[in-house]
């Protein structure tokens, strides 16, 4: 019996505290030329831990990946996983829940990682906010390049830094 309650505090704390997180994400592929192609780099991104589903718009080669509640999504793996079926990631846009989360001049931290907004003036960081990665390899070069050449970071505690633009 004492077990059981013990179970059920920490089941309904846990149950009842919202978790910022990443919801899901648009994933544009660049080369691939077949059904085929799609195919195996879903089934590699589907092998994630933090994937819930995956949806492939073969017209535009995008994935649009739901992730998973409660478990940290990294992208790099996803980058990874990309690159492993013989192909690059072209764009990644994704969606963030910001409840919960704390942002001090534009950056928070997530996962192990740290997230540098580097276009917020007038935008909101509450609720739902999507934005892109501009970071090379998640992003064309011409984006990368406009949103990195005056960005300074210093050397994160843990993790690696992502620029995102809203």
């Amino acid at each position: 019996m004492k077990t059981l309650k013990i179970f059920l505090l920490i089941f309904s704390f846990t149950a009842t505290v919202a978790q910022a997180q990443f919801t899901k994400a648009e994933l544009q592929v660049s080369g691939l030329t077949c059904a085929l192609c799609a195919k195996s780099t879903e089934k590699a991104l589907r092998t994630l831990p933090f994937v819930g589903d995956i949806k492939t718009d073969l017209i535009r080669n995008t994935y649009l990946i739901t992730f998973k509640n409660d478990v940290p999504v990294n992208f790099e793996q996803i980058s990874k996983k990309v690159q492993g079926s013989g192909f690059s990631v072209n764009s990644l846009k994704a969606t963030y829940n910001f409840d919960n989360t704390k942002v001090d001049n534009n950056v928070f931290s997530y996962g192990g990682d740290t997230y540098k907004l580097l276009s917020p003036a007038d935008k909101t960081t509450t609720g739902n906010v999507n934005f892109i990665v501009v970071d090379q390899g998640f992003a064309p070069k011409s984006v990368s390049k406009k949103y990195l050449g005056q960005v300074a970071d210093t050397a994160p505690a843990s993790g690696r830094i992502y620029h995102l633009a809203i």
